[in-house]
């Protein structure tokens, strides 16, 4: 979906053939210097208007003019709206729901994200929980080695803060698992399809998502009533793989916003006699992302927790970019310049042209 926006002009008409009457404007405009200069050069061969002309020109100047501009830029803004002028634009979201599904695997133990891995993505969470307006409602997937639903999706922001604050770091990594949890809570008729999922079946859906009897195939990111937000390491070790899931998330219309939280390089991490180092996967979180028709962000310090947050929460304000019919604008700016034009002439020489 992304790709397909990046792909469309910023700015075209849906009648580009109606620009032509812009010459009409080209005539008009050269229509009245030329007799501009035939009134000038008349002034000139009768001595007599010469004087009237000179006190004539001095007292209004450049005001003779003024109308004129303004009805062409008008008349030109008119044509415009003709030929129905459309703009890429960023629209405001209809979100209603968003699901944060926060990794609780051993690895975000680690604390080269300081104060560690899972506190930082407890924190950003709840940055992006307060940022939320009032008709939002959210929900928080606790995932490790298996997934479970924390808190349902609640409008009441005291309710879903403290179930963030209760999780504590497990075992396991289950990224497919808890992307499913995230799908199915918001959207139920997706169960099916992610038990069967969960259980090593293919990613196709028996029955295609979307309205009662529509056949047609969902564009990844569509669906506009709700999103998940994932707070991963990007590691994974048992459950559906996590591409996997992001397949079924595409094939609903669910974007799937990832939040890498950690260091490429990584840092040693030791626990019950045994150490190991463990790094921020970037290319699984990227590709969920991507299949999902959503963006990718990293939080690897303190400082970049604002940043991030800023960037996701903008996201979920004004997610959607679309091709918009912006005829009205022209129409009514054609309408404004005509009526400063007539105004103004009204006022200055008491004619509406």
């Amino acid at each position: 979906m992304t790709e397909t926006m990046n792909r469309l002009p910023l700015f075209s008409f849906l009648w580009p053939g109606m620009l032509w009457l812009l010459a009409l404007v080209l005539v008009l405009g050269a229509g009245y210097i030329w007799l501009d200069t035939r009134r000038r050069r008349a002034t000139v061969a009768h001595p007599a208007m010469r004087s009237i002309g000179v006190a004539m020109q001095g007292s209004t100047g450049w005001r003779r003019h003024v109308s004129a501009a303004l009805t062409l830029l008008a008349l030109s803004a008119l044509i415009f709206a003709i030929a129905r002028p459309q703009a890429v634009m960023t629209l405001p979201s209809r979100i209603k729901t968003v699901i944060l599904v926060i990794d609780l695997s051993g690895s975000m133990r680690a604390q080269d994200v300081r104060p560690s891995r899972i506190r930082a993505a407890q924190q950003a969470a709840r940055v992006l929980l307060d940022a939320q307006p009032a008709s939002v409602s959210v929900g928080v997937v606790a995932m490790a080695g298996t997934a479970a639903l924390a808190q349902a999706p609640s409008h009441s922001k005291d309710d879903v803060a403290a179930a963030i604050e209760g999780l504590k770091p497990q075992g396991g990594t289950a990224l497919g698992n808890g992307l499913l949890v995230a799908l199915t809570t918001l959207l139920p008729q997706a169960a099916s399809d992610a038990e069967r999922l969960m259980n090593g079946g293919d990613v196709a859906p028996a029955k295609k998502p979307g309205a009662p009897g529509d056949d047609d195939a969902v564009t990844p990111g569509s669906y506009a009533a709700g999103a998940i937000v994932l707070f991963s390491d990007g590691e994974n070790n048992a459950g559906p793989a996590a591409e996997q899931a992001a397949q079924l998330a595409a094939m609903y219309g669910v974007r799937v916003y990832t939040v890498g939280v950690g260091t490429i390089e990584g840092v040693v991490l030791s626990a019950e006699g045994w150490s190991a180092r463990v790094r921020l996967d970037e290319k699984v979180l990227k590709q969920v992302a991507d299949v999902t028709g959503a963006e990718y962000f990293r939080l690897e310090d303190a400082a970049s927790l604002k940043k991030v947050y800023r960037a996701l929460n903008a996201r979920l304000a004004f997610d959607k970019r679309d091709q918009v019919e912006v005829t009205a604008f022209f129409a009514a700016a054609g309408a404004l310049l005509a009526a400063c034009a007539g105004l103004l002439s009204l006022w200055w020489f008491g004619r509406v042209l």
